[in-house]
């Protein structure tokens, strides 16, 4: 079913609602339970090496993960894809249907002299999603919805194990935090028509409903860090 007219498949389906009665919902965040805040910053800092850099964060549906990192100032490039499965299933009918291992992913490349991998972490889990919801983000439930480090390297998984113990240590949120550290997997990017979803359809539904209260979350809780969106480039 195509993206561009109509909700997610799995959302439609669920609500049993068509594109004119969806819009009709009130444009409240979905099934939230743990409200954004500002973090505190990381004890641990990552030590990058110069040049362009790539993380790799899952978070429920890949659209508004995208779309937040996209207006982050030192991000150059977010990619909406799949990780943690295979490449023979790395496509959107395989993963939505829930059969895969990959979860729906965002490969962030960044400029480590303007924003770190640790200050990346920390976005993330401010705005980005709810961290204590296990194998579901707000409407969409499933193992490819959960919530994922994908670390590319022992540095970053250093890191988003400090982050997580700190976070934890310091009694964060209400709930456990869910968020698994996963590294060694691979990123696949996704179909064309799921890049720069958000900037390009901020009108639609699930857009309206889900995903932009998170980049408001981000403009009014960091807007040191917030910068004009971008487009995506594939991840290095």
């Amino acid at each position: 079913m195509a993206h561009r007219v109509t909700l997610r498949p799995h959302l439609g389906a669920a609500l049993g609602l068509g594109l004119a009665a969806a819009l009709l919902l009130p444009r409240l965040p979905a099934f939230a339970e743990e409200a954004p805040r500002r973090l505190p910053e990381a004890a641990t800092h990552a030590s990058e090496a110069p040049g362009a850099q790539v993380a790799v964060f899952a978070g429920g549906c890949f659209w508004g993960v995208q779309g937040v990192f996209q207006h982050v100032r030192g991000v150059t490039g977010a990619v909406s894809g799949y990780a943690g499965g295979t490449a023979s299933d790395a496509d959107y009918k395989s993963v939505s249907g829930g059969g895969t291992d990959h979860a729906e992913a965002v490969a962030v490349t960044y400029d480590p002299a303007v924003i770190r991998y640790d200050e990346l972490v920390r976005i993330f889990f401010s705005v980005a999603l709810d961290p204590t919801q296990i194998d579901r983000q707000g409407p969409d439930t499933g193992r490819q919805y959960r919530s994922a480090l994908f670390p590319r390297d022992a540095e970053q998984a250093r890191i988003a194990r400090a982050y997580l113990d700190q976070l934890d240590a310091a009694k964060a949120f209400a709930r456990p935090i869910a968020t698994r550290i996963e590294p060694g997997a691979a990123f696949y990017p996704a179909e064309a028509y799921h890049q720069d979803f958000m900037a390009r359809h901020p009108g639609h539904p699930y857009i309206a409903v889900n995903d932009a209260p998170k980049l408001e979350a981000l403009k009014q809780l960091f807007p040191e860090r917030t910068a004009p969106v971008l487009v995506s480039r594939p991840p290095a």
